[in-house]
C-alpha cells in the first residue's frame, strides 16, 4: 500500500467516524476512483508527514497540533494544483469543521501506527 493509499484510508475512515450525518460521496470515494491531482496530494502530505515522524519530537505535539499539520500541508497541495481554489479548500484551523479538524489528527495519527 502506498503512503497516498495509507493517507485515504485515514481520512475515510475518519469521514465515517467523525462526520455529522451521510458525508458526500466524494469524501469517501475510494481510492482507485480519486482525481489523480488528489492522490498525488495525498502522497506528498503522507511523506511530509512521515518525515516529521521519523526526525522525532512529535510525540509532544498535542492533538490539535498534529491535525494543523496535516491541514497545513493539505493546503500546500490544494495550492499546488488548483490556480484558483474555492476558499473552503485553503481556510484556516480555526475555519475548518470540528469533524474535518479530528479527521486530520486522526490522519497524522493513522501515520504514526503505520510507521511503528
Amino acid at each position: 500500500m502506498t503512503g497516498g493509499e495509507i493517507f485515504r484510508e485515514a481520512w475515510i475512515a475518519g469521514v465515517r467516524r467523525h462526520f455529522p450525518g451521510e458525508p458526500k460521496p466524494s469524501y469517501i470515494v475510494p481510492w482507485a476512483d480519486t482525481p489523480a491531482w488528489e492522490r498525488a496530494s495525498a502522497g506528498a502530505v503522507y511523506e511530509q508527514v512521515a518525515l516529521l515522524i521519523r526526525q522525532g519530537g512529535t510525540d509532544k505535539l498535542s492533538r490539535e497540533q498534529r491535525g494543523r499539520f496535516v491541514a497545513l500541508c493539505w493546503i500546500a497541495q490544494i495550492y499546488r494544483h488548483i490556480p484558483d481554489p474555492k476558499p473552503a479548500y485553503v481556510a484556516d484551523w480555526e475555519q475548518l469543521p470540528g469533524w474535518q479538524q479530528e479527521t486530520d489528527a486522526d490522519i497524522f495519527d493513522h501515520i504514526v501506527a503505520t510507521l511503528a
